[in-house]
């Protein structure tokens, strides 16, 4: 009996020493990062804010976003009423989306997105056209896929260059409030830099819409990162394209190595940027060689 108790107690112990060197080895593989690392780690960035994909990773993001737009632009001829007019209305929409993000290599990663969409647009009282005072509409969000390409590495003396394009599916052709028509294309190049005080991205696209047959330049992006410790992390960033601007701010939340929430909130800095989009979800880093 006595020498079962001493071999549980030589199995706990033994299993609290692997435990106690997977932490140390995982602290000093940390802790050898150059500095200019220190902040968001090794990988390519990706479309998710403050979100980097090493070769052989899987991530998967599965969020839920609202948004609460009280003076959204609408014209009644985008659905179906003739007049080729701007007008506000009262636009609230839920979205649940899935994000798998695959790092093909340390510099090549592959991305897909997909959402399911609830939304809804209360009219403006001074539209004269017969559009009904309310438009409701459910069902499959925007599909996009991306690819993004880090072509130079950063070092102490130079920032990382990366570049990225992205295609949205048109999957929802007999709605007109959710999900995307025709073809759309963006394609973008930024610049990654990591300092003491924190890692800082710019960015920029240009987009082509087929149903437009025009192109037009796409977001701009000014972006900052920062690792308080080893369980935080903050983002702050100013993105927007042409009069449609956008503050966001993040709290990242480790709950282990491979597993990590994000808390994120985007407030229109512009009349026609979306006033409120608040978005939580659960990252998952899954090793797959």
């Amino acid at each position: 009996m006595r020498s079962n108790n001493w071999c549980k107690f030589a199995g706990i112990a033994l299993i609290g020493m692997c435990c106690a060197w997977c932490s140390l080895a995982r602290s000093i593989l940390a802790q050898e990062l150059p500095e200019y690392l220190r902040d968001r780690g090794a990988g390519t960035p990706t479309s998710m804010f403050g979100t980097y994909a090493e070769g052989g990773e899987l991530l998967i993001y599965p969020f839920l976003e609202l948004y609460l737009d009280n003076n959204a632009e609408y014209a009644p001829n985008e659905f179906g009423y003739g007049l080729d007019e701007d007008y506000r209305g009262k636009y609230r929409a839920t979205e649940g989306l899935i994000f798998l993000g695959y790092g093909i290599t340390s510099s090549l990663v592959l991305e897909i997105e997909a959402a399911i969409i609830n939304a809804s647009l209360e009219t403006s009282a001074d539209d004269p056209t017969k559009i009904p005072d309310k438009i409701e509409e459910a069902g499959l969000g925007d599909v996009q896929t991306q690819i993004d390409w880090c072509w130079l590495s950063e070092t102490e003396s130079r920032p990382a260059c990366f570049s990225y394009f992205e295609v949205v599916y048109p999957l929802s052709k007999s709605r007109d409030l959710i999900g995307t028509s025709d073809w759309e294309f963006k394609g973008g190049t930024g610049l990654v830099r990591g300092f003491k005080w924190g890692t800082v991205t710019l960015r920029a696209a240009a987009e082509y819409d087929r149903s437009e047959e025009s192109f037009a330049l796409g977001e701009i992006a000014l972006e900052y990162l920062k690792r308080l410790s080893s369980t935080w992390r903050i983002y702050a960033g100013v993105e927007g394209t042409q009069d449609e601007w956008e503050l966001i701010t993040e709290v990242q939340l480790n709950l282990n190595r491979d597993v990590f929430v994000k808390f994120n909130n985007a407030f229109g800095i512009t009349s026609k940027g979306t006033d409120w989009a608040p978005e939580v979800g659960v990252i998952f880093s899954i090793p797959t060689r």
